[in-house]
């Protein structure tokens, strides 16, 4: 039986769907390896959780033992790496358990790093099953390392739980995340919502479909427990690949346009902002003829109230006045009401373009 770690660890979800695109595909099939908790606890990395990570990074990877005798050529950053491995050996149930409670109860740095140190091929190990997701194998091993001290940090000598089980999860949701920062020139996991459904939506549409109800995004939200509108953002999303704005349009050396020409604008078309213009134009010619058949009064409520950006309120027009607010009231509403009528006898299509009664 799979031992889990303490209550306050958190990893991803690991159902996960079957993509087309190949790295995502790779990603979620690496993902459906990944061992779950039994208690279902899971969470965001996000926060306060975390480790600070320059004080994580301080003993992450292993020091040089000194230059390898047996080198004959040039050796690449990641055989490197793993060949300085060698001098950081597994150490026994025994000694990890007592340098976990120096660590815990002592706070032995010492102590901290060895934990870390002779677990960092278990690392290496879970970041291999995603090479194909990311080519950059040291990418992945920088990230777990860092989900390694992690475990470190939180793990409790006193659960009876191994060191390396209970650090899988950690090593695995750092991974994890990565990948889901990465992946995509658009970010997908920035949400728990999004993190979760881009781990269970295409098995959740399986399911839907294997006990014979439509797949429809509403029904898919109720059982996911997130928005609607997140089913269907993650659906486009995953249903096709990210594109550039400014990737050329035609594939030619001769330039043009480009993909981003032809996303339609949310605003206005030059064509309606002109109309609207003209319409604003003719409106505040035929707003002047009225005020010019006004009295002075009326002509200052007109200027003060119906057409100022910042109106005076009526209790300080009736001050003005010398009469009540209500008075002010009264006198608004019939320049208004002859305003209208005024409009509409001169104003062509006026009832098209005026406010319902």
């Amino acid at each position: 039986m799979t031992e889990r770690p303490a209550k306050d660890a958190k990893e991803p979800d690991s159902d996960a769907p079957e993509e087309t695109d190949a790295l995502e595909a790779e990603l979620i099939e690496a993902a459906d390896d990944a061992d779950e908790p039994s208690d279902g606890t899971s969470g965001d990395l996000d926060g306060d959780s975390a480790v600070t990570l320059p004080a994580a990074r301080e003993f992450v990877l292993p020091k040089p033992a000194g230059p390898s005798s047996s080198a004959v050529g040039p050796v690449d950053a990641f055989t490197r790496y793993t060949a300085e491995l060698a001098h950081h050996a597994p150490i026994s149930r025994e000694e990890e358990h007592e340098l976990a409670v120096r660590y815990q109860e002592h706070g032995d740095r010492d102590a901290a790093e060895k934990l870390v140190l002779s677990n960092l091929r278990l690392v290496v190990k879970i970041a291999m099953q995603y090479r194909r997701a990311w080519t950059q194998a040291l990418d992945l091993i920088q990230e777990g390392n860092v989900g390694l001290v992690q475990a470190v940090e939180r793990f409790d000598p006193y659960a009876g739980t191994k060191l390396s089980t209970y650090a899988a999860y950690w090593i695995r949701a750092y991974v994890l995340k990565f990948l889901l920062d990465n992946i995509r020139m658009v970010r997908l996991g920035t949400t728990r919502a999004q993190r979760k459904l881009f781990f269970r939506l295409n098995k959740e549409k399986r399911a839907l479909e294997a006990e014979g109800f439509a797949v429809e995004p509403k029904r898919i939200a109720e059982r996911l427990d997130v928005s609607e509108a997140d089913v269907v953002d993650m659906e486009q999303r995953l249903g096709q690949s990210d594109l550039s704005m400014e990737a050329p349009a035609r594939r030619d050396e001769t330039g043009g346009a480009t993909f981003g020409d032809f996303v339609p604008s949310s605003g206005a078309s030059a064509e309606e902002r002109v109309a609207d213009g003209e319409i604003r134009k003719v409106f505040l010619e035929q707003v002047g003829e009225f005020v010019e058949t006004l009295d002075e009064r009326e002509r200052q409520i007109v200027d003060e109230r119906l057409l100022a950006n910042e109106p005076k309120t009526l209790a300080q027009l009736g001050e003005e006045f010398g009469v009540t607010r209500e008075r002010v009231r009264q006198l608004e509403k019939r320049v208004v009401d002859r305003l209208r009528e005024h409009l509409r006898e001169n104003l062509v299509d006026f009832e098209v373009y005026s406010p319902g009664e």
